[in-house]
């Protein structure tokens, strides 16, 4: 599907990307010419012969010994892993070779003979021209986070990827091309040779985007990629197009159409963008040097046939020269004595009836006449086509003047016309005045040229009875839109809609199967001139067999309609032309309808309304049966992403990494002129200082998905997805920290006795039920944050700050140390559940690491293993792991051991220090609980002991105390690791320091002339400055209070 920002940039970057390829190409020779060498030497000594790929970025920085670095990989074979792991997370090193083995081995194939209940989902199309961005990146992560669920639970998953011809962005991008290094243009080329040319160009260069997507981790059905232009695709297309026409779905007439004079073809009503103008403004328009004014209203008279004159107003003056009427209202007392007069052309004398129409006029607008143009104002189109009015078109196709608008104006500009005309209503007189007039201004979504309503003979599709289904559809309950607000849009739209316009005045795309029939005596020969004289038709010998029916024993000749369809129409095909539609193939009975569409809410009515109004026409069903909506990406600041501001994040430079010179010689490649390049410029710098440091793409997917929260609009800031990518560095930690305390001899057992297990390990499983509950239920609800949300929880602030913490003295205690035997086995057992089961619960978020890291856990005995944690079984509620009474023990562990971090941090105690602690409980029942779990409070507060009592007059002196509730009062025995007196001297010293710092920085700020003289900017520093130490201030004089309490106590 096509976007304007898509064919920007890639006629300058073609060539050097074509030159990095053929380089890529000759290394990649050289190397498998070295590697022949090596095998047939290998072969030589009877050794084993392999073909690798090298990766230089798996190899790990922590050692030269090989122990940490990943051995080389046969293409598309199974990771070959290093003996031990490396002692920190690197996202190339993990990511590498993972997805060539995935996709060879076929887990993204789907098996129509699979007897299990399909879940499929088509991508929405990018177009051939673009790369990825970051919007991709988060259709990508949403969608590939549901199949990968989805596949993982058993389902018979299909994600089919496509690539959209793009028709405008297409032409444009291979019509700079042959310009810039042929100095020729398409007309010069001729049709047929240009339409040759731009599919070379598909060849070489249609295939990046694809690449991408398999560097984000997509696990699309590779086996069923599409091209809106391929033969299949070719076919539906046809027809789609002869079925509609022949239920009178598809006409042809002379409308009114949005013109664009830049790209020199019609567009659909979707395609435009409205910008308000508040009074007069200037503004870039393609093809013109200086800005054109808008916003303005003027004013000028006709001068009255015998006599006199009436002034009108107009915000478009260059109109006035295919003005065919003057309308009053009818009630206006003004203009009675006008009725039926007319006026004369001040240009070229062309008389000018004055109508009346109560429709149009609002006599308190302007001075309440008003020029009638009726083949460029849509208004005024209905005007002429109620009044009988002549319809006269004074542009050329380039935005020109045509010989209509008179000798004086032919060959002018449209906007430079305007001032022209202006000046010699000036000179005869009759030019009254110009006033700021707020206005409405349309603008091409593709070239931001100014549209021009143009009257053009078109192809239309009649869409009023399949918006009324669609609709219906929705109020039915059978198609289900979510998030729920977006139903009103939907049915805004749909119930106000308009007929399509599907023609376009390309040449990439798919011409329009109509032909036209020039009979021999027909008495004009000119093409399309005659209505009744179009044959559609699947090829032209269909056409042909035709003519002969419909005009028999007739000399006649055919030619094809030149205009091609308009992109979205072959668009709207996509969810079953892919399944193989118009035939009926295995795929379309298997996986059609599909079951969820999810794109971003921006093309809900250029893409999805109309793959509904079309599947339910010519498929008699709906496309798919929900609409799941995700919201548009903006920068940190809440600003709309756009090269000028320099705000574009490219996923890739997430992904890879990129210095800030990276990013700014990246800029300097595009087409931006010089002024939007500097401010472009000064955003990069302000917003990436260092550049975006490289997280790899399961950093940059979680951080999307968990985005979703947001309603319409996600802003992104790149320091989230690096928070996320120190957060795999502690999944990595994790498992590292297993496989060292497992051991390689451990062999996790086939049916643990959970109910034997101690404490810790009963509630880490038990929280782990919970948060694969919690998660399955987000994901069923697309509720993909709280997913996110709850993996997230679980994986940092129970198994890795608690669990793991909690094991760490078991696990470190010798097996064979009396007592600690089987609670050492039991929480090795409880390790390895804990990380199976949460890797392959977060696996469809992130897959790479997630694979890296389950390859590397042991195997249970006599159990088949998957070979990819991605086919492995996705976690589901297990009733034995559910221990509701120990999660509520838990929690008073938890206010225990918050209570007592919290006294260390307000005596600002050093983590090495291991204080005790006595806990007052006030009833029998607390404390059998706290006897219980006292171990898990003194590795989790970093304890020396824990006392328990009951004696409310039996606690010590020289104590923190922090009551928790009414059962629970906590001591923390501090003087038995510092000295009170000693610590009261100590920060006393600090505090001096502290207040001589902040009087010297007063002195200097209450100098005559400071806020005169001092930048602004040093002073709002200083002013914060003064906070900082007034804030250090107030917490050291607590600390000296504090610590005078114990020296009384």
């Amino acid at each position: 599907m096509e976007n304007g920002q898509d064919a920007e940039n890639l006629d300058i970057e073609l060539e050097r990307k074509k030159k990095k390829e053929e380089k890529a190409k000759e290394k990649e020779l050289k190397k498998l010419k070295a590697l022949q060498k090596a095998e047939a030497a290998k072969k030589e000594k009877g050794g084993k012969a392999t073909k690798v790929k090298e990766n230089k970025k798996s190899c790990s920085q922590d050692d030269d010994d090989g122990k940490f670095t990943d051995p080389p990989t046969l293409p598309g074979e199974k990771k070959n892993l290093a003996p031990e792991m490396a002692k920190s997370y690197n996202p190339a090193a993990v990511e590498a070779a993972w997805y060539e083995y995935w996709e060879k081995s076929g887990f993204f194939v789907a098996d129509p003979t699979k007897k299990a209940t399909p879940f499929v989902i088509v991508i929405p199309p990018p177009n051939v021209t673009g790369a990825l961005h970051i919007g991709h990146g988060l259709t990508c992560a949403i969608e590939d986070t549901l199949v990968r669920w989805h596949r993982m639970r058993g389902f018979s998953t299909l994600w089919v990827p496509g690539v959209d011809h793009a028709g405008i962005s297409t032409q444009v991008v291979v019509e700079k091309k042959i310009m810039k290094e042929k100095g020729l243009t398409r007309h010069d080329y001729g049709r047929e040779k240009f339409v040759s040319e731009v599919w070379k160009w598909k060849e070489e260069y249609g295939g990046r985007i694809c690449k991408q997507l398999r560097r984000v981790g997509a696990s699309l059905d590779w086996t069923r990629e599409c091209f809106t232009m391929d033969a299949q695709r070719c076919k539906a297309v046809v027809e789609a197009f002869v079925r509609l026409y022949k239920k009178g779905l598809i006409y042809r007439a002379v409308r009114l159409v949005n013109w664009d004079s830049t790209l020199k073809t019609a567009i659909s009503d979707v395609e435009v963008d409205y910008e308000d103008i508040k009074g007069k403004t200037l503004l870039k328009v393609p093809g013109y040097e200086e800005p054109v004014e808008f916003g303005t209203l003027t004013s000028f008279a006709y001068p009255l046939e015998g006599g006199g004159e009436i002034v009108v107003a107009t915000t478009r003056p260059e109109t006035m020269l295919g003005d065919t009427a003057i309308a009053v209202h009818p009630d206006d007392s003004r203009y009675k004595h006008l009725h039926g007069k007319v006026v004369v052309h001040p240009f070229n004398g062309r008389k000018i009836p004055i109508i009346c129409d109560s429709i149009l006029v609002d006599p308190e607008f302007g001075t309440g006449a008003v020029k009638i143009t009726p083949a460029h104002d849509p208004n005024d189109f209905a005007v002429g086509q109620r009044h009988n009015l002549e319809f006269i078109n004074i542009f050329t196709d380039d935005g020109k003047v045509n010989s209509n608008g008179g000798e004086q104006f032919e060959g002018m500009p449209r906007f430079l016309a305007r001032v022209a005309v202006i000046e010699a209503l000036k000179s005869k007189g009759l030019y009254r005045k110009t006033e700021n007039n707020d206005m409405r201004l349309a603008i091409c979504s593709r070239s931001n040229d100014i549209i021009e309503p143009m009257i053009k003979p078109q192809w239309f599709v009649a869409c009023n009875g399949m918006a009324k289904e669609a609709c219906e559809a929705v109020r039915a309950g059978r198609l289900e839109i979510i998030p729920k607000q977006y139903e009103g849009d939907w049915f805004r739209w749909l119930e106000n809609i308009r007929d399509w316009c599907i023609s376009r005045q390309l040449w990439w795309g798919h011409r329009i199967p109509a032909w036209y029939v020039t009979l021999k005596d027909d008495r004009d020969k000119t093409f399309g001139a005659y209505d009744d004289h179009w044959i559609i038709g699947r090829n032209q010998e269909e056409v042909e067999a035709e003519v002969k029916n419909v005009f028999p024993g007739k000399e006649y000749s055919i030619a094809q309609d030149p205009d091609v369809l308009d992109t979205w129409f072959s668009s709207g095909l996509f969810p079953f032309s892919v399944m193989g539609w118009p035939e009926n193939t295995v795929d379309l009975n298997t996986f059609y309808p599909t079951t969820l569409l999810e794109t971003g809410h921006d093309i809900l009515f250029f893409w999805v309304a109309r793959m509904v109004m079309l599947g339910l026409t010519l498929t008699g069903q709906l496309p798919f049966k929900q609409i799941y909506l995700h919201a548009m990406v903006r920068d940190a600041h809440g600003r709309k992403m756009s090269k000028s501001l320099g705000n574009v994040i490219d996923p890739i430079d997430v992904i890879q990494g990129i210095s800030l010179d990276g990013l700014l010689k990246k800029l300097e490649q595009g087409n931006l002129d010089r002024n939007e390049i500097e401010r472009a410029r000064a955003g990069i710098i302000a917003d990436f200082p260092k550049g975006i440091e490289e997280c790899g793409a399961d950093a940059l997917r979680f951080s999307l998905v968990a985005y979703t929260l947001q309603s319409d609009k996600i802003n992104l800031d790149i320091q989230r997805v690096v928070g996320y990518r120190h957060w795999c560095n502690k999944l990595w930690n994790a498992i590292r920290f297993a496989m060292i305390n497992l051991g390689k001899e451990f062999i996790p057992s086939d049916r643990p006795d959970i109910d034997s297990f101690p404490f810790s390990c009963k509630w880490i499983l038990s929280v782990l039920n919970k948060a694969i509950a919690k998660i399955n239920g987000c994901l069923a609800a697309y509720d993909l944050s709280g997913a996110t949300t709850a993996v997230y929880s679980w994986w940092y602030y129970q198994l890795c700050d608690v669990f793991i913490e909690v094991s760490k003295p078991i696990l470190n205690t010798d097996k064979d140390t009396s007592g600690f035997s089987n609670q050492k086995l039991s929480t090795q057992e409880t390790l390895w559940i804990c990380l199976d089961t949460g890797l392959r619960l977060l696996h469809p978020f992130m897959p790479f690491v997630t694979e890296e890291l389950w390859q590397r856990l042991p195997r249970k005995t006599g159990v088949m293993k998957q070979s990819s944690i991605m086919v492995a079984e996705y976690p589901c509620f297990v009733p034995e792991w559910d221990f509701p009474e120990i999660e509520s023990d838990m929690l008073v562990v938890d206010s225990i051991v918050r209570s007592l971090r919290s006294l260390r941090k307000q005596y600002e105690l050093d983590q090495k220090l291991r204080p005790g602690a006595l806990l007052l409980c006030r009833s029998d029942a607390i404390r059998n609980v706290v006897e219980n779990v006292s171990k898990e409070i003194i590795t989790l507060s970093g304890l020396s002991m824990l006392e328990l009592t009951q004696d409310v007059n039996g606690t010590p002196v020289g104590c923190g105390v922090a009551v928790i509730n009414d059962q629970l009062t906590v001591y923390l025995k501090l003087q038995s690791v510092v000295d009170p007196a000693k610590e009261v001297e100590k920060f006393e010293n600090r505090r001096l320091g502290l207040q001589l710092k902040k009087e010297t920085l007063a002195k200097q700020m209450n100098i005559a002339g400071y806020r005169d003289k001092v930048p602004q900017k040093i002073q709002a520093e200083n002013a914060e400055l003064v906070e900082k130490l007034t804030a250090e201030l107030n917490a050291v004089e607590q600390l000296i209070a504090n610590f005078h309490q114990l020296l009384h106590r």
